[in-house]
């Protein structure tokens, strides 16, 4: 069998697979094609996927022998026409909101595995993109803040007199967010945090964080670990106690998504009026809308005073690590769906393999999919 590795859309750096994680697919006797300088900007060069085993080859080469096809972004229409029918294609492709281009690979007779559906149970972890991904983004939003911050993070006393240490308040407690606690935390911030689930509380506190009650929040502990819809009366609530934590932040980091659904707005722009010039605002919900009434995706948005940037591709500024771990991610779950002599063996009945495949045979198998076509067609 044959596993390719395409190289992904400019301003994406990510590599679906180092070089390092080619020696073990070989090792399972699998073949590995890898379209030329797919990992340049995740400082693997062509070289280094030769010397472990894998062959460079054109997109097109790639497309038209591989029986698994790696690619972390959407494939375009021309990918499409270019592969065979019966191919197997893995990434992250947000299929809630891409639900019609699935529709169009399930037609191709692709059978379309997205990283981003994989349950979130215990046997998942060591598979888990978004996590791996939500860390690195959640550290880097943190340092992205305290280069642009124009204070210190840590309290200084000094001849001069003192510096207050900044005030952080991060919205959602998530792998990105447990990861911008101890990343401020680090750095001398004093850390307030929301999340709608208090069974959050105590790893917030943990990490030195301080966390802001808002009773009344819908039970979230069977949605698999992400964050649920809350009633009228419980955002109020919220709305009213997360304008008071804005108002005295420096800096904010927003990570609240609901899977399939625009990120829910949780700081208005009433709210950014009354914070100080300076601050910061860091939201990691940009690419399904953002947490704030001002963000806008892929941009930096200045208002009086206050930047609002909206990055859901910080993952990316650390594309070697990124890439890393979430090669190792699919590795992991490659082993769900490749049998010991390196052949393609489709388990249905495994959860995990059943609950990631979003078409197979022609046909949409996931049914929140299935629920989203009927609605558009």
């Amino acid at each position: 069998m044959i596993i390719g590795v395409l190289k992904e859309p400019f301003p994406e750096t990510r590599v679906s697979l180092l070089p390092e994680h080619v020696i073990l697919l070989k090792k399972w006797n699998v073949e590995v094609v890898v379209e030329d300088t797919a990992g340049v900007t995740a400082f693997a060069n062509n070289n280094k996927y030769i010397e472990n085993g894998a062959t460079v080859a054109s997109r097109e080469e790639v497309l038209k022998s591989a029986d698994i096809i790696l690619s972390i972004n959407n494939f375009s229409d021309s990918d499409i026409e270019l592969s065979k029918e019966g191919q197997v294609g893995l990434g992250i492709y947000q299929p809630l909101f891409n639900f019609l281009l699935m529709n169009k690979w399930a037609a191709k007779g692709w059978t379309i595995f997205s990283m981003d559906m994989l349950p979130r149970t215990t046997r998942a972890q060591s598979m888990d993109v978004l996590s791996s991904q939500a860390n690195i983004a959640g550290y880097k939003a943190v340092l992205t803040a305290a280069n642009l911050f124009p204070k210190y993070f840590p309290m200084f006393m000094t001849a001069a007199g003192s510096i207050p240490p900044a005030k952080m308040l991060i919205l959602g407690a998530g792998v990105a967010g447990l990861q911008a606690i101890a990343t401020g935390k680090r750095l001398g911030a004093v850390v307030e945090v929301f999340d709608t689930r208090p069974a959050v509380k105590e790893e917030v506190m943990s990490l030195g964080g301080k966390f802001v009650e808002v009773e009344g929040a819908a039970d979230a502990s069977n949605a698999g670990g992400y964050a649920v819809e809350q009633t009228a009366e419980f955002l109020q609530r919220q709305k009213a106690k997360i304008a008071e934590s804005v108002a005295k932040a420096d800096i904010i980091i927003t990570t609240a998504q609901i899977p399939g659904k625009p990120a829910p707005v949780l700081i208005t722009t009433e709210m950014i009026s009354a914070m100080k010039n300076g601050s910061i605002i860091i939201d990691l919900a940009a690419s399904t809308g953002g947490n704030t009434e001002l963000t806008k995706n892929d941009e930096t948005v200045n208002y009086q005073g206050i930047s609002i940037i909206g990055d859901s591709r910080l993952p990316g500024t650390m594309p070697s690590d990124a890439s890393k771990l979430y090669g190792k991610n699919i590795l992991n779950f490659l082993q769900l769906i490749i049998d010991k002599d390196g052949q393609l063996n489709l388990n249905f009945q495994d959860d995990l393999v059943k609950g990631t495949c979003m078409a197979h045979g022609k046909e949409i198998t996931n049914e929140r999919v299935k629920t989203l076509l009927a609605y558009q067609l």
